[in-house]
């Protein structure tokens, strides 16, 4: 019988672009986690659309990244195939008052494009480190603004491959880092945003002032998934671990930021165990603290801090 990785192949996708045992380290921001079965680009819709038929066909277990900026994976790695799109999927044209983009596009890119093409409504996303699909997967937002405000359509292909779904942004169920996609297991493939006419100047200073405001106060000089925890529907999750006495505390490699309690970062070395052990505690001693039962924010692959 062939192996996996041939009847990956046999669907077209060049050898280059599978890859095995592939630390994940290599592809999340937090720059830690253990090896991929197999890593996959995938450059195409057929591409995509064969992959999904195959792998659902076999139910080998596989996964969709983006940027990989908000995703922690166990040490132990995944036994299945990731897949990350790429090619085709990074294309982006502006139209109008409307931005039509690739899932696989990064976030600052596209809200580069608006701006040199005078659009505003982007320029929160402007330091989000992810790509577009993974933003409108978890209704990413900043500084006020969210997906939710300016995406119109999104094209959704169904986890077999068998079909592409068009969909209005009022049909994703937004609401707080959710998006119908997370309940459906649909891939977004592609988006429409709908922005509005504005002065560039104007939306290159508020883009640079939001970048200051970011550097400032937030720990980008080290590995992160950005914010470790949701905001809880009481205060504030960055205050709640300062208020606990928790900023600078450190298991291994791992440390709650002095800079942003909200975030935890890798200082160096840190391993994934590092990181989930560090959420236990803090996750507790909140508890312990506030009564506030904190969630996780970052994407957990093959651990818990349950």
């Amino acid at each position: 019988m062939n192996s996996l990785r041939q009847r990956i192949a046999s669907l077209r996708i060049p050898e280059e672009r599978i890859l095995e045992n592939e630390p994940m380290s290599r592809h999340t921001s937090f720059r830690v986690g253990g090896k991929a079965d197999f890593f996959v680009d995938v450059a195409a819709e057929q591409e995509l659309a064969a992959l999904l038929a195959l792998l659902t066909g076999e139910s080998v277990p596989h996964l969709l990244i983006g940027n990989g900026s908000d995703l922690l994976f166990a040490d132990e790695g995944y036994r299945g195939v990731i897949l990350h799109l790429t090619g085709e999927f990074e294309n982006a044209e502006a139209s109008g008052e409307y931005i039509t983009a690739g899932s696989a596009r990064l976030l600052s890119s596209v809200s580069s494009l608006a701006a040199e093409n005078g659009l505003t409504g982007m320029e929160f996303a402007s330091g989000i480190p992810g790509s577009l699909g993974g933003a409108v997967f978890m209704n990413a937002g900043a500084y006020g603004g969210e997906m939710k405000d300016i995406v119109s359509r999104v094209w959704v292909m169904a986890p077999d491959g068998s079909r592409i779904e068009e969909k209005t942004g009022g049909e994703m169920d937004f609401s707080y880092r959710h998006s119908a996609i997370q309940d459906n297991s649909g891939i977004v493939t592609r988006v429409e945003l709908k922005l509005t006419p504005g002065d560039p100047a104007q939306i290159r200073a508020r883009i640079r002032e939001l970048t200051e405001k970011r550097n400032a106060k937030q720990p980008v000089n080290y590995p992160s998934a950005g914010s470790t925890f949701k905001r809880p529907s009481k205060g504030y999750a960055a205050a709640l671990i300062e208020e606990a006495g928790l900023k600078g505390v450190s298991v291994g490699g791992a440390e709650v930021s002095e800079k942003h309690s909200g975030f935890i970062i890798n200082k160096g070395g840190a391993t994934a165990s590092d990181v989930l052990e560090l959420m236990r505690l803090v996750r507790a001693r909140v508890y312990e603290h506030s009564g506030i039962l904190l969630e996780p924010e970052v994407r957990i692959i093959g651990g818990s801090i349950d």
